[in-house]
């Protein structure tokens, strides 16, 4: 789905951005541009960050008590 019309950057760009190291808004905004024209889509934008960041922590400590046990 298309979070930022303006910069045409999608949730699947939000989400390759966070696997890419980006950790912040301000990270996001550089890197993809989302938000950076009229800033609409901030609050979603936010959301979907949020939300892969998230993902991305709970991924990663499923895979560091795998590779512990």
């Amino acid at each position: 789905m298309y979070v930022c019309v303006c910069n045409a950057v999608t949730d699947s760009h939000i989400r390759n951005a966070v696997d890419d190291g980006v950790r912040t808004f301000k990270q996001l905004s550089r890197t993809t541009g989302c938000g950076s024209t009229c800033g609409s889509c901030r609050e979603t934008a936010i959301e979907v960050l949020v939300q892969s960041l998230t993902e991305k922590r709970e991924t990663t400590g499923l895979l560091t008590v795998m590779q512990i046990a």
